[in-house]
């Protein structure tokens, strides 16, 4: 990951929970406390927004403005700006939107969805802010940068952020409505072009389609491991590629594809950043490891952590430790009912819960409880980094999961 590029997953600290509750919105407050070392005007700043100084704010192409009220009677014009997106960084990001289905129902839904900006970023298209990139302007007479009339401001439009994704778009220079119409344009083009002939090469999502139920029946497929895979010749000199390197590849198609024989697709519409997890948690070795984080543009720490989160549920565990979500408020309260009882059976001292969105906390104990999209439980543990783990395969009951990982002290 590009070092001057706020990691969007990271846990917000004390101060931005009250303004950002989404990661993308954690985001935002990020790059706005890495873009100065001015910690006193921050601070200043969160006063006055939590204080609701903060007029209404204006969103327009590449700027967010709003009168804030200082200590004089007329209040200050605040705004902070961000560089709108090119033409042809547009293009790239619509066709990575519509490149995915999932990505515009998130959008709509209301959520940000990790890969989209994971894709984006890897395109060059930079859709979250950089630290270097805000740049705030006020009309009241403080030099700093930014004054604390500017940073209420990005405290304040925080809170929209989180609420609204298309406010991100709108600030890179499109509003909500005209993406919306440029991607049912590309849409409705996909749809008026006459397929032309399969390539030699194609993904294999397609290859297994086009196949798939029309298969003669074929043996039982063998262990994969059980075959040598050797190149029949060696990369060229200057190639860059390393012949273990392409031999470890060459087996886990292998096992790909035995598993497709099986009927487990899991593997066949994943993303470049999916895949990697999946690779990392196979165990290719320390070094593989580390150049898979180093091309996935990642944090070591980060990626390990979903690596734990594929091996204990795949593609839905590594959903569930990046993308929180709402779901159905009956099952939320359903399962505090449940832990609620666990808990009082398993110890006589009162264990508090914290719900926020798919999450179940035991307060002060370090350990939390994810629901995932497979209305199962993700058993995660706060670790002494401050960061949140997944600690043991998914339950569909809550009080399983809970104590898969924890028992009251003495108990």
């Amino acid at each position: 990951m590009n070092p001057s590029l706020p990691d969007p997953r990271r846990a917000p600290t004390r101060g931005r929970r009250a303004f950002a509750a989404t990661w993308w919105g954690q985001a935002w407050v990020t790059a706005l406390e890495e873009s100065t070392l001015d910690s006193g005007r921050l601070s200043r700043g969160r006063t006055y927004a939590r204080q609701g100084k903060v007029g209404t704010t204006t969103v327009a192409p590449g700027q967010v403005k709003a009168a804030v009220q200082g200590s004089r009677p007329r209040p200050y014009r605040s705004s902070v700006h961000l560089p709108v997106l090119t033409d042809a960084q547009w293009d790239t990001l619509l066709d990575t939107v519509a490149a995915r289905a999932g990505h515009l129902a998130a959008l709509l839904d209301g959520e940000m969805p990790a890969e989209l900006v994971d894709d984006a970023r890897q395109a060059g298209v930079p859709l979250l802010p950089l630290p270097t990139e805000l740049d705030p302007a006020c009309s009241c007479p403080d030099w700093g940068y930014p004054c604390k009339h500017a940073a209420a401001l990005c405290y304040a439009i925080a809170t929209t952020i989180d609420a609204d994704p298309f406010v991100l778009f709108a600030l890179r220079g499109r509003g909500r409505e005209k993406v919306l119409a440029q991607l049912r344009t590309r849409r409705t083009a996909s749809q008026e072009i006459v397929t032309p002939p399969a390539p030699i090469g194609i993904p294999a999502a397609a290859a297994y389609a086009s196949w798939a139920g029309h298969a003669p029946h074929l043996p039982e497929p063998t262990d994969p491991a059980g075959h040598t895979t050797a190149l029949p010749v060696t990369p060229p000199p200057g190639s860059g590629l390393a012949t273990t390197d392409l031999e470890r590849l060459m087996a886990d198609a292998a096992t790909r594809a035995a598993r497709l024989l099986l009927g487990d697709t899991t593997s066949l519409y994943l993303t470049q950043h999916q895949d990697a997890v999946r690779i990392a948690a196979s165990g290719p070795g320390l070094e593989w490891f580390h150049r898979l984080v180093e091309n996935t543009g990642g944090r070591p720490t980060t990626f390990a952590r979903l690596t734990r989160a594929w091996r204990h549920g795949g593609p839905t565990g590594l959903a569930v430790a990046e993308q929180p979500h709402t779901p159905d408020p009956a099952a939320m309260t359903a399962a505090r009912t449940a832990l609620t009882t666990a808990l009082t059976e398993m110890t006589t001292a009162p264990v508090p819960l914290r719900v926020w969105r798919n999450r179940l906390t035991l307060t002060n104990h370090g350990v939390q409880l994810r629901l995932g999209p497979d209305t199962r439980w993700y058993p995660y543990l706060q670790e002494d980094d401050g960061e949140w783990w997944p600690a043991a395969p998914a339950d569909t009951d809550p009080a399983a999961a809970l104590t898969a990982v924890w028992q009251p002290s003495g108990g």
